[in-house]
């Protein structure tokens, strides 16, 4: 008998002592209202966890934030004999929850605190409200978007304080925005407040704002609920301008990519008929001089880095352009008049050169580091760019005008102009062609390099970089007129954003595919491109 229910009464004796500890330590620990919130986390339940993070944010105690973050961490444990309650912190010490000093205990004999998105969702709010007093305006931000984000009614009371008291119109701002995406759901509102917290929301017109008008109940009155919906269409049409001039903004940071590839193609094509192959490797070559420019001044001058780019423009444009007057001098002078060798020889040129970076550099990719004033992103009317990317639109417009200024307000640009339209003419009034060819195919080199600058910090730099342009190029040229710089800006530009605006509705692939017969169907209409040249050897 003994032996028989020996095992079944103990149990029932622990499952007892488990029960009154339960019940018993609350009421001991009620006499002080952190010992009471802080047993909670010990419940075990979901809903003991988020009247635990409630009381404590209301104890306003001085671990109250690192307890909390802990939680939304997972790093929040408790021991079972007693409770207690402890966490981890981003130091990785083990401490007490109540007092924050550190503790010897084994995190192995410590059960840790389960959380779900219903208790990650209190901790955001917890951790909003903790600091929506905070003296620093940009904690004092980030919680009012945390608060947003939760969308918690306990943190009512201390938002509408905080609005109070905040003098800051941006915060203030949010913290409305905040207050009103907690008061639209709440059925003990009055409905005159319910209905100003939609347009609230609906002024705001974000995604996060779209979420929050949602969450109105289906219960809600009718008048409620339809303006919920009138809301949500307004922001929804506003989100699909957005993505449209989002589309617009990414294809004018494409076009201006492609613009620097290929404008210094326009040059070279246009003066001489040369289809260099190996255009996309004087590319290349700028972006490995950003490299080296890089990497010498990290060894030398650490204190120069952010102005590593500015260095490396001239530097890439003066390799690249030495390299490409090498070019015209020792091959391409040989065979003008003969464009299928003048594909071959450029072509496999462009070979040599990748496998020469391979020798020298390896064939892996090498990391061009960003300057601090590139880092970071703007937005305007909702529209985001990452600031290098609005650096390389800029830096493509100023390289285009300086060109124009080159070409047209220099005797280079004279010369070049007057080889372009008639060679022969040119010759036979003193013009050295060869020297025009020699400086031209420089100049579009040198061009490409500094293109290439550019794009070290949108792509990898590596031996293949130019390979990813040559065709593009080729394309813009042959769109905007051989030889036409402003055919080539607006050749670029039209290709890129339509490229972005295709991406959405056809694919990246397809989407390339149909702008690629789009424009030989146009150059079979206007063999010449949007801008022809004009002169009497382009007539004849």
């Amino acid at each position: 008998m003994t032996n028989g229910c020996g095992p079944k009464f103990m149990r029932i004796l622990r499952m007892a002592l488990i029960a009154i500890s339960f019940i018993a330590a609350p009421a001991a620990a009620g006499a002080d209202p952190i010992d009471d919130a802080l047993a909670r986390f010990a419940g075990g339940s979901f809903d003991d966890t988020q009247a635990g993070i409630e009381a404590l944010v209301a104890t306003g105690h001085e671990t109250a934030a690192d307890v909390i973050g802990a939680l939304g961490e997972g790093n929040l444990l408790f021991r079972q004999t007693d409770r207690a309650v402890f966490y981890r912190g981003p130091d990785g010490v083990l401490r007490e929850a109540r007092s924050g000093e550190p503790s010897d205990l084994a995190p192995a004999t410590l059960q840790s605190v389960r959380v779900n998105n219903r208790v990650r969702r209190a901790v955001q709010g917890a951790m909003g409200g903790l600091t929506l007093m905070s003296p620093d305006p940009a904690r004092r931000l980030s919680a009012a978007n945390a608060t947003f984000r939760s969308r918690d009614p306990a943190s009512l009371p201390l938002l509408e304080t905080a609005i109070a008291q905040e003098s800051v119109p941006r915060i203030r701002t949010v913290l409305v925005e905040a207050r009103a995406a907690l008061i639209l759901p709440l059925s003990a509102a009055p409905l005159e407040e319910r209905l100003a917290a939609a347009e609230v929301l609906a002024a705001r017109g974000d995604q996060a704002a779209m979420v929050a008008l949602r969450s109105v109940p289906t219960d809600a009155p009718e008048e409620l609920r339809a303006a919920a919906d009138s809301a949500i269409a307004t922001i929804e049409r506003r989100q699909t301008y957005i993505a449209v001039g989002q589309n617009i903004a990414f294809g004018i940071s494409l076009g201006s990519v492609l613009l620097l590839a290929a404008i210094g193609l326009a040059i070279t094509f246009g003066v001489m008929g040369v289809i260099n192959m190996a255009h996309g490797e004087m590319v290349m070559i700028g972006a490995y001089t950003t490299y080296v420019v890089q990497q010498v001044i990290r060894a030398y001058a650490p204190g120069l880095f952010d102005a590593s780019l500015l260095i490396a423009i001239p530097s890439a444009f003066i390799v690249a352009g030495a390299i490409g007057i090498a070019i015209e001098r020792g091959i391409i002078r040989w065979l003008y008049g003969r464009p299928l060798e003048t594909l071959l020889a450029t072509w496999g040129l462009s070979l040599v050169l990748q496998q020469a970076v391979r020798s020298i550099f390896g064939p892996t990719n090498k990391q061009v580091g960003t300057p601090s004033f590139m880092q970071g992103s703007v937005e305007i009317f909702g529209i985001g760019m990452t600031l290098n990317r609005v650096s390389i639109v800029l830096f493509a417009l100023t390289v285009f005008i300086l060109l124009l200024v080159i070409l047209h307000r220099t005797a280079l640009g004279l010369q070049v102009r007057a080889v372009t339209q008639n060679r022969r003419m040119a010759g036979s009034m003193g013009i050295r062609t060869g020297r025009v060819d020699a400086l031209t195919f420089g100049l579009g080199s040198g061009i490409a390099g500094i293109a290439g600058v550019a794009l070290t910090q949108i792509d990898n730099v590596s031996p293949n970089l130019g390979q990813g342009y040559i065709i593009d190029s080729f394309l813009v040229v042959v769109f905007g007129g051989v030889g036409s710089l402003w055919g080539t800006l607006i050749a670029a530009m039209s290709i890129g954003v339509a490229n972005k605006l295709l991406e959405p509705y056809a694919g990246a692939v397809l989407g390339k595919i149909i702008l690629l017969v789009v424009v030989i169907l146009f150059i079979q209409k206007r063999p010449r491109g949007l801008f022809a040249q004009k002169g009497r050897a382009v007539e004849a």
